[in-house]
């Protein structure tokens, strides 16, 4: 395959034209990882609103909430 040079850069130009693509493209994943985190946890929100208001009251499911007393815990604060 022939190296077509249109635009009659130099060695050291194309290397920085290659390197400043690269890091772009880079930049560019690193923004789409980002943007899909965000928008799972906005998914995660908006389901969280449509949950019912009384499961915001109910006591901690979990086994381990009820291994200390709350006069236990106050020695660890």
């Amino acid at each position: 395959m022939t190296d077509h040079n249109l635009l009659e850069l130099s060695g050291r130009t194309k290397l920085r034209a290659n390197i400043t693509w690269l890091m772009l493209k880079g930049a560019g994943y690193a923004a789409l990882f980002v943007a899909v985190i965000w928008i799972g946890i906005a998914v995660l929100a908006a389901v969280g609103t449509l949950l019912p208001s009384e499961s915001r009251d109910q006591p901690d499911p979990t086994p381990s909430s009820w291994l200390f007393a709350p006069a236990d815990m106050a020695t660890f604060a």
